[in-house]
């Protein structure tokens, strides 16, 4: 199962994200997604872990629990959207407009 684990610290490392998570079973993949530009971490992740039960029993287990002074967000995570796209419009990004012909 692949869970969401939102409002990170960015202090958390991936290895602090695997062993929260192993004190509820095997996990596979402890990921902290950064940003692209700048390398910085954008305050979420993902862990996958194999077993099911493991993994709900994770997901209540952490949500809202404390790591590194900053309370989680764990829920089962949801596939991401055709077509991709982060919801920031299309060429251009808005803004006024000015200084285009």
């Amino acid at each position: 199962m692949n869970i969401y684990v939102g409002n990170l610290s960015f202090t958390v490392t991936e290895e602090d994200l695997r062993q929260a998570f192993q004190a509820f079973g095997a996990v596979e993949k402890a990921a902290i997604i950064t940003d692209k530009m700048s390398g910085q971490p954008r305050g979420f992740g993902f862990v996958e872990m194999p077993n099911k039960d493991e993994a709900v029993k994770a997901i209540s287990g952490l949500n809202g629990k404390d790591l590194k002074g900053r309370n989680l967000k764990v829920n089962e995570a949801q596939p991401r959207p055709a077509g991709g796209g982060g919801g920031r419009g299309g060429f251009g990004g808005g803004g006024s407009g000015r200084g285009r012909f």
